[in-house]
């Protein structure tokens, strides 16, 4: 399966970001009020970067809560790995472990047209392996 068919039901439009700009404070507020893990962050169309929990507490134990009120462009982990539409479920969570993240943005001619996170991914694999469980009993009990 691919990234774009697990993205089929989302709208490109109902992408949370934030700007280098956004002073991390009101980043860190939209995390906590969406209850989200990761912001993409945008430069206009462009991913330039992401702003993460773990950002926030890098900078918190460099900085104290200071850090609060710098802009996210300072913070955010750059560059962006990303991936295409295009791109294996299997493969993207392949990457995601080996590269230790936990958020992607899914990009197409430099412009952002998703973002998943692992637990879509991971809820995808487990939907497949209860999907081929189920099969393998219908397949036994009807043998």
């Amino acid at each position: 399966m691919t990234i774009e068919r697990l993205m089929a039901d989302r709208e490109a439009g109902d992408i949370l970001s934030c700007t280098t700009q956004t002073i991390m404070r009101d980043a860190v507020a939209l995390l906590a009020e969406k209850r989200i893990g990761a912001l993409p962050v945008m430069d206009g169309d462009r991913v330039v970067g992401i702003f993460s929990e773990r950002d926030v507490i890098y900078c918190m134990a460099r900085e104290d809560g200071a850090c609060l009120d710098r802009p996210v462009g300072e913070v955010m982990t750059t560059p962006p790995i990303t991936v295409s539409r295009g791109e294996q479920v299997d493969r993207a969570l392949a990457l995601m472990t080996k590269r230790r993240i936990r958020h992607l943005p899914v990009v197409e001619n430099e412009e952002l047209i998703g973002f998943i996170s692992i637990g879509d991914l991971v809820k995808y694999r487990f939907d497949k392996v209860e999907q081929e469980a189920q099969e393998m009993r219908s397949y036994i009990q009807t043998a």
